[in-house]
Formats: C-alpha cells, structure tokens, sequence
C-alpha cells in the first residue's frame, strides 16, 4: 500500500473553478492513452517508472487527491483515488467514479480507500520502512454513534511526523475504509506507548459495525 501526489508547484494555479465532469471526462480519456504503459510498468513490477505521469494524470481531475495502485478484491488491481473526506473534494471523485468506465477483470475503481478483508495482513511502505498493520493496537472510547480512537503502533516513535501522521491514519482507513472512518471516528490520535485496553484492528472493526 502506497500513496501518492504530485507535489504543488509554486503559487498554483486555481483549480476550483473548473467543471468536474470535465475533468473527469479529461482524466479517462487520459487514462486510456496512458494504461498500455501502465500495464507494462505493472507487468515489470516497475510502478517507480509511470509514478510521475500517474501522478500528472490524477492532477488533471484536483490536484489535491491522492491515489494508489492495489491490488483489487474483484479485479487484478485497484485504482484507488481519495480526497481524505475533503468536501472540496468530493465533486470530482464522484464526477470521476460516476463516467468511470466498466470494471473487468483487470481494473476496478474506488471513489475512496476501501476497507481491506484483513488489515492484519497488510504492510504498508513509509520511507524506507516496511510496516506491519498486524502489530497495531487502538484504544476504543465508544460516545453514542462515534468513537475515539488512539492509536499505537512499536514503530511509531521511531518515524517522522508526515510517516507518523500517515501510520496513524492508514489503518484505520484500512480497517474500516475511508467513508465509515470520516463517519464514525470523532477523535483520532497516536501514542507511544500502548494504551491500557488496546485491540487489534479487526476488533475495532466489530466496534464500529455494531454502532446504531
């Protein structure tokens, strides 16, 4: 699992003000020029290669979303865009899922970050580190229909604040995927020392679904 965004350029340009279903329209007529080399990167395992110009095409819809290459649940990869429940955002990620093109057995496409079938398994490359979401361990305080979360994990006193903001982030996004973690986490923070009471994630993920 890897994120990415281009990196702004200096004093952009407005972007607000432009349509979203035409940036939608723009961004897949993009992506089918540019899927055959795509597709060879993939077929490489060199996704380093196409990075930039992925990166440029997802700019072409905001430049403020992020995205990821995954591997899909129902197709051989996932298309993953996000715009981390920005309101902003959320005109051009549904103009762009609503003309995305049909999924087949290759590509499917995801408006924000799906929940994963086991989080536990995934491990998530920040920096140079690879990270296993399996040593996780959240504190839950349930308040009615949200819950507040901290989040501990024995790496995380050892990361940068951008790669400790996103170990904070990612599995919780992972575990409950990113509409339900906007929906029901109220207050998320991270420690470095695990929290009296501590679960893992797919018991945080038994919590959630059962709220009302």
């Amino acid at each position: 699992m890897r994120w990415f965004r281009r990196r702004p350029e200096p004093e952009p340009e407005p972007v607000d003000d432009r349509d979203p279903g035409e940036s939608a329209v723009e961004f897949w007529q993009g992506w089918v020029d540019f899927l055959p080399t795509l597709s060879a990167a993939l077929g490489d395992n060199e996704l380093h290669r196409v990075e930039n110009d992925l990166c440029e095409l997802v700019a072409r819809l905001h430049p403020d979303l992020h995205f990821s290459v995954e591997r899909g649940q129902r197709a051989i990869y996932a298309l993953v865009l996000s715009g981390q429940e920005d309101p902003r955002l959320r005109p051009y990620t549904d103009a762009w899922r609503a003309v995305a093109p049909p999924e087949d057995a290759i590509w499917e496409f995801h408006d924000s970050v799906p929940p994963v079938p086991d989080p536990t398994q995934v491990t998530v490359n920040l920096g140079t580190k690879r990270i296993p979401l399996a040593d996780v361990r959240v504190a839950v305080h349930v308040d009615g229909d949200v819950v507040d979360v901290t989040v501990y994990h024995p790496m995380l006193a050892e990361l940068e604040p951008a790669a400790r903001e996103a170990l904070t982030y990612l599995p919780l996004d992972a575990t409950l995927g990113e509409r339900v973690a906007g929906e029901r986490l109220r207050r998320v923070e991270s420690v470095d020392v695990e929290p009296e009471g501590a679960v893992g994630l797919l018991r945080l993920r038994e919590i959630v679904g059962g709220l009302g």
